[in-house]
């Protein structure tokens, strides 16, 4: 049934040793199986949380399917988040949005290319209105980006194993005398 390893149960221990119960321990807990699971939570997964941490799967498929930070959906490789919110939009967000569909032939309601390489999803505010628009990749954040700094991106992430191919906050502005 589980795909947890020992390893993975070992992980959830000390996870849950952190939080005064278990219970508390169940973001950190379904973040875990997300990664064990390839990316995204079947039912399986959060079946398997609830046992570990002796809790309903009702319980537990609640605040999954709560929080968006948790797929209930198989993702590509490389998930792309492009922030529309105020600052966002106002600075090009919704046209590099747009520029992303038509690059990738996917929409931006979540939807994963036929290769299975990018998942492009508009999420709320990304917490970078000062360097906006804002792209987050995997735990990676892009800012500042235009239609040329997302081309360059996506030529990257086609060939990259891995969601982080730069440190987090990756592409801050070079200071610019004002």
């Amino acid at each position: 049934m589980g795909k947890f390893t020992a390893t993975d149960k070992a992980r959830l221990d000390e996870l849950i040793s952190r939080y005064p119960t278990k219970k508390a321990a169940l973001l950190p807990a379904l973040w875990v199986a997300q990664e064990v699971y390839g990316g995204w939570l079947p039912l399986d997964a959060m079946e398997e949380v609830a046992v570990h941490l002796e809790l309903p799967t009702a319980d537990v498929q609640g605040v999954a399917t709560f929080y968006t930070m948790y797929n209930k959906e198989p993702r590509g490789q490389h998930a792309i988040e492009i922030c529309h919110n105020v600052s966002c939009m106002v600075l090009g967000a919704e046209q590099l949005i747009q520029h992303c569909e038509r690059r990738l032939g996917v929409s931006a309601t979540g939807e994963t290319t036929t290769d299975g390489i990018f998942t492009l999803a508009r999420v709320e505010c990304l917490g970078a209105c000062c360097n906006a628009p804002a792209v987050q990749v995997g735990g990676t954040y892009y800012e500042n980006v235009s239609f040329e700094r997302m081309d360059a991106l996506l030529e990257t992430l086609k060939t990259a194993s891995s969601e982080v191919v730069n440190p987090p906050q990756a592409g801050l502005p070079e200071m610019k005398e004002l």
